[in-house]
């Protein structure tokens, strides 16, 4: 019989979380969010009820996942009266003990992707790293990852919280250094999509590249003059032009 599944949140995660369950087949019995407004709509798309008071969460599901903010959680947590079922939360950088003393049984269930309400995800090429503190919850989210994803891997908290480092420079930081070339582009009232082809290559490249091998561009090639161009070009832009001198100075001292 397949778990009956509560999904604690209403945002971009749990949006494309709670639709990879149902297209999957599984069943999501509620969907809770603190207002009619984010619950209703998942709650729809997805055939589950809606509930904005976590008094209103069900006591006797099968698996709890939590996709709430990380400050929130433990809050969240202490709102929930259910012990039953194993509880699981979606954060990368919290750690599972965040559950120890309040539920029986608890673990993660973390999908490795950013997510956006309105850009649709292959859910099935999502790797989901899973940690639980018995071996029948870690059994019961290795069955619900693999309903919903291609990959599933065991992570303790410490190995997570390394992984979660890794993704923030790979994505967040990356896709804030995008915006500040867009920045730099619309000063000239360039479009930002010039610079497609250049990322899609650059993202390519690391299919059969690892990231160091890479590397390119002036600072890879110890060309001063160039870079010395470009620091004179950002003295209006001090916070751009400080990160290009030490972005630079990191790509310089890893080719050395």
């Amino acid at each position: 019989m397949d778990p009956e599944i509560v999904l604690i949140g209403a945002g971009n995660l749990a949006t494309h979380l709670g639709k990879a369950l149902h297209d999957s087949g599984l069943h999501v019995a509620q969907v809770y969010s603190r207002t009619e407004k984010s619950a209703r709509p998942l709650a729809e798309a997805i055939e589950a009820d809606p509930v904005t008071s976590l008094k209103q969460v069900m006591d006797c599901a099968d698996l709890y996942l939590y996709a709430v903010k990380d400050d929130a959680l433990p809050e969240v947590i202490r709102g929930i009266s259910a012990r039953a079922g194993v509880h699981a939360h979606t954060a990368g950088g919290v750690p599972m003990a965040v559950f120890e003393g309040a539920r029986d049984q608890y673990g993660v269930f973390y999908p490795l992707q950013t997510f956006s309400k309105e850009k649709p995800v292959n859910f099935r090429a999502i790797p989901i790293f899973l940690e639980a503190n018995t071996p029948s919850g870690l059994a019961l989210l290795h069955e619900v990852a693999y309903r919903i994803a291609d990959r599933a891997f065991d992570l303790d908290s410490q190995q997570r919280e390394t992984l979660h480092v890794a993704s923030v420079f790979a994505c967040n930081f990356a896709n804030h250094l995008w915006s500040i070339a867009s920045d730099l582009l619309a000063e000239e009232q360039l479009p930002f999509d010039v610079l497609m082809p250049l990322i899609g290559e650059s993202v390519s490249k690391l299919h059969t590249l690892p990231p160091a091998k890479a590397q390119t561009g002036p600072a890879a090639r110890g060309d001063q003059n160039v870079i010395a161009r470009h620091l004179e070009h950002l003295a209006a832009h001090p916070q751009w032009r400080e990160l290009y001198r030490m972005i630079t100075d990191l790509i310089r001292e890893k080719m050395s």
